[in-house]
């Protein structure tokens, strides 16, 4: 059986892919500190310490690849050159290393020139795959970004990896006090919203990660807190969805929290 295991108290998995073993991170959002500052929020950029931590957590979890769940951009359309250049960097630094995999998010719209650039420019050892919007599969796990419906070959799968979300609860303690975590969602796809999207009967009986953003800056999903879902799918195509916090800590229904 396939499957999808969190690095403890990293917001990265791992999964055996055919023969590799792939290190899976979702919503990276290069340069988001520009879209931040537009918005009056002062930040310095934290480019290296984003690359520098994909990196540290390839060579921890000797990963054989890496798999990024959509939204390796922030612009939605031309990156402004600092966000293109953390990107450009970012791709070359990990093809030096390892072959890479972007499923398209709807933030990447314009991910391929920036592909393109950074390898005839740089010519890494190793390539880089830019997936369709409505996700891969390879073996008995797919992945998605989440803004479209997977293709029906990614629900064949028994786990499907997705971002997109950045899912996170929000806890309470006894005085008062609150915060905000961000959470993996796990839990059973159900078929009726896919077939009702498509038409036909679909055999869905897989399961469904949805993963917390890389970056800590996005924000989220607050899912205990009644704020509605972005993917079309959701809730309604998953049941007995679980909440786990990065340290492995379940903390049981998403809604119940």
């Amino acid at each position: 059986m396939a499957s999808v295991e969190p690095v403890p108290n990293e917001p990265a998995a791992v999964a055996a892919v055919d023969s590799e073993r792939a290190l899976i991170v979702a919503d990276y959002h290069a340069g988001i500190e520009i879209e931040l500052r537009q918005e009056g929020v002062e930040l310095p950029s934290r480019a290296t310490d984003r690359r520098e931590s994909v990196l540290s957590l390839l060579d921890q979890t000797n990963a054989d690849r890496l798999i990024v769940l959509g939204d390796l951009m922030t612009e939605i359309g031309a990156p402004r050159p600092p966000e293109r250049d953390e990107l450009r960097t970012l791709i070359t630094r990990v093809t030096e290393r390892v072959p890479m995999t972007i499923v398209k998010g709807n933030h990447d719209g314009s991910i391929e020139p920036i592909v393109d650039a950074a390898v005839s420019e740089f010519d890494p050892p190793h390539e880089v795959h830019v997936t369709p919007t409505d996700g891969y599969r390879t073996g008995n796990i797919g992945f998605i970004h989440g803004h479209t419906w997977p293709s029906t070959d990614v629900l064949d799968a028994d786990v499907i990896g997705m971002g997109h979300e950045h899912p996170m609860v929000r806890l309470t303690d006894a005085v008062g006090g609150s915060r905000t975590e961000r959470v993996w969602l796990r839990g059973a796809l159900r078929s009726e919203p896919f077939e009702t999207h498509y038409g036909a009967s679909i055999d869905v009986a897989g399961e469904l990660v949805v993963f917390p953003a890389f970056n800590d800056l996005t924000g989220g999903t607050w899912t205990n807190t009644g704020q509605e879902f972005l993917a079309p799918y959701l809730p309604a195509g998953v049941r007995s969805t679980q909440a786990y916090l990065l340290n492995g800590t379940r903390l049981g229904q998403y809604d119940r929290i």
